[in-house]
């Protein structure tokens, strides 16, 4: 089996290839191949028996994002996105991005099929921010996408895109809603939503930690060890049952800021709560408003998708996989 990672040095796309790379297999078929891409060198894994490429490139290349193809991977991983905050404030390079270069790669899957039969198995990584206010208790898959951010706008549409083409038989698309991801490890990106991981990751390692919205603020997550297992039996489970419905919701946890906190101190103690420092950002908090709160993954989990059981879990988690074990 070939793979095909794009988006391969993010932080998902790290630990994707990394878990790959140690089973050395995916289902009942053995990995011979990981291709990896992404606008910054992907890392160089170690995987005894299977062949690696890396390739530094731009996904708004057609000609780039074809010569991937023309290996003609069974599989492919779209994780490449500009996030929330920077496509909000950068409109060009948002849609650039996360619109024309799911396009390209979309119809570069349509092209190499156009003179020998090729049908890969696609998983894009969508997200919640294709919904916007006002909404339900709880959002389920057939709730309007009405975004009201450019990174949801621009993700609903590939997730049209996604449908549409698998709909055609281009390929075999399955779209993946994840929840913001928390804790994400390593520095602060620009999301919007890369709050939810500071106030936690910070303080377990020692440093003060900006909170730019109330505790009463309540949102939906998963950690990166969910997030990997969701790509992982997207790409493998039977696509029947989705019908034309490629895109699902990913399960997940639903917690206010202040149940953030809480978990915090039960796990890492009072000091390490006390490093949160409050500071109002309305910019942040203005876009976090409108965004969604609980979704029923009720479809994704009769599929086998499973998430995470508590707010303590993934903090542990994180510090299992990200800290050694234990805290400084």
């Amino acid at each position: 089996m070939k793979i095909l990672i794009i988006g391969a040095a993010g932080m998902i796309g790290r630990k994707l290839t990394e878990r790959l790379a140690k089973d050395a297999k995916l289902g009942h078929e053995a990995i011979e191949k990981l291709i990896l891409a992404d606008v910054i060198a992907p890392t160089a894994v170690r995987a005894p028996g299977i062949e690696i490429e890396a390739h530094e490139l731009d996904i708004v290349s057609e000609d780039a994002v074809s010569s991937l193809i023309a290996a003609r991977p069974d599989l492919v991983f779209h994780l490449a996105a500009i996030v929330s905050g920077e496509a909000e404030l950068d409109f060009d390079k948002g849609y650039a991005i996360n619109l024309d270069g799911t396009r390209y790669l979309f119809d570069a899957i349509r092209r190499e099929g156009q003179e020998q039969p090729y049908c890969p198995r696609v998983v894009f990584s969508s997200s919640i921010a294709v919904f916007g206010a006002p909404f339900p208790d709880k959002i389920g898959d057939e709730f309007f996408s009405t975004p009201k951010t450019s990174y949801g706008t621009q993700k609903a549409i590939g997730e049209l895109l996604l449908s549409d083409y698998s709909r055609r038989g281009f390929f075999d698309g399955v779209g993946i809603r994840l929840p913001t991801i928390c804790i994400r490890p390593g520095k602060p990106n620009k999301a919007a939503s890369g709050f939810f991981s500071n106030i936690l990751r910070e303080p377990l390692v020692g440093q003060e930690a900006v909170l730019p919205v109330e505790e009463n603020v309540r949102h939906w997550h998963a950690s990166p060890r969910s997030a990997v297992g969701f790509l992982l039996h997207a790409a493998t489970m039977d696509t029947a049952p989705l019908g034309v419905r490629r895109n699902l919701n990913m399960p997940g946890l639903s917690a206010t800021v202040g149940e953030q906190i809480e978990a915090l101190r039960r796990v890492a103690g009072k000091k390490a709560a006390a490093l949160i420092r409050k500071a109002r950002d309305p910019m942040v908090a203005d876009m976090v408003d409108g965004w969604a709160r609980d979704f029923d993954a009720q479809r994704a989990t009769s599929l086998g998708f499973v998430a995470d059981a508590s707010f303590d879990d993934i903090i542990k988690a994180h510090i299992e996989d990200e800290l050694g074990g234990t805290l400084p």
